[in-house]
């Protein structure tokens, strides 16, 4: 009689395990693809006429936009610090001016055993979308990613305690690809200690 409560307890593993490998693989699809049909839509309106940063000249030479490939570890869930205060700084902006954003809490985390921090600003527009921009510097720049750092934009949550910062969705500012237009520059409180791999990498025009 042990031998069929052995197979049946056997049995009863190999479903849970295989249960867990299908959830995650399914897990892992359902992220992929939505962020590579982004990516594909965002090639697609950096082409056209009215979205793209590029000039005509480039426009035409343009084919894609690089990336690292997704990667799971780099979408992080951070712990919101309220700010004592939720001041406004003027941040500096790649013509020499200054454009106001409030300070207005800070994501704490963790990457490759290190603590982190960002701070989420707001820009203080009424025409600007309800979320937190995040402008950030990291080790890869000037190397694989844009010297002058990149961006994230995330959805605003009131009261919210916990954020996920997915740094495979974070972007190339367009002053990159054309110094007409004006960028800010990430604060000095948002310059990573590590490098993130993740995201937009550097563009290169083609010759």
């Amino acid at each position: 009689m042990q031998r069929p409560v052995k197979l049946v307890i056997f049995a009863g593993i190999v479903l849970v395990l295989l249960y867990f490998i299908n959830e995650t693989f399914l897990s892992e699809e359902n992220y992929t693809k939505p962020l590579l049909k982004e990516r594909e839509d965002k090639d697609l309106s950096f082409r056209s006429r009215t979205n793209s940063p590029f000039t005509e000249e480039d426009r035409r030479d343009f084919k894609n936009l690089v990336y690292y490939e997704p990667n799971v570890a780099y979408r992080v869930t951070a712990r919101l610090e309220d700010l004592p205060k939720q001041d406004t700084l003027l941040m500096p902006l790649t013509n020499g001016s200054y454009e106001p954003y409030l300070r207005y809490a800070i994501a704490n985390f963790e990457l490759e055993g290190q603590p982190q921090r960002l701070t989420l600003y707001k820009k203080l527009a009424k025409e600007e979308k309800d979320q937190w921009f995040v402008p950030f510097t990291d080790k890869t720049n000037g190397f694989e990613t844009y010297g002058g750092g990149r961006y994230l934009d995330i959805p605003y949550k009131e009261d919210a305690k916990t954020v996920v910062l997915d740094f495979n969705r974070a972007y190339t500012p367009f002053c990159a690809f054309n110094p007409e237009y004006v960028c800010p520059v990430p604060p000095k409180d948002n310059r990573l200690t590590v490098s993130i791999p993740a995201g937009e990498k550097t563009y290169e025009k083609k010759e």
